[in-house]
């Protein structure tokens, strides 16, 4: 990866192993986040650690933790039973 912690869109698609042209379209649809500088798009490394599945989003780490707690309020005693065996 890039020292600067940004990738341009062809660096990206041969990661992914897609063609350039679907790595565009997927930032113009927003399902990948990226900052345009000028006539480039540059995709934070970050970004690239998400979709490769190395590291979490903020707003999937949210759903985790909400999907726990909803868990633990519904079957919190079942859970607790559970865990005495």
């Amino acid at each position: 990866m890039d020292k600067t912690g940004y990738l341009t869109i062809p660096q990206l698609a041969k990661i992914l192993g897609m063609s350039r042209i679907a790595v565009y379209k997927k930032v113009k649809k927003g399902q990948i986040k990226a900052v345009k500088i000028g006539r480039t798009y540059a995709i934070p490394q970050k970004q690239v650690l998400t979709i490769l599945g190395k590291a979490l989003a903020e707003e999937d780490k949210k759903q985790i933790d909400a999907a726990v707690k909803k868990t633990i309020k519904e079957y919190g005693q079942v859970l607790k039973l559970l865990g005495a065996e």
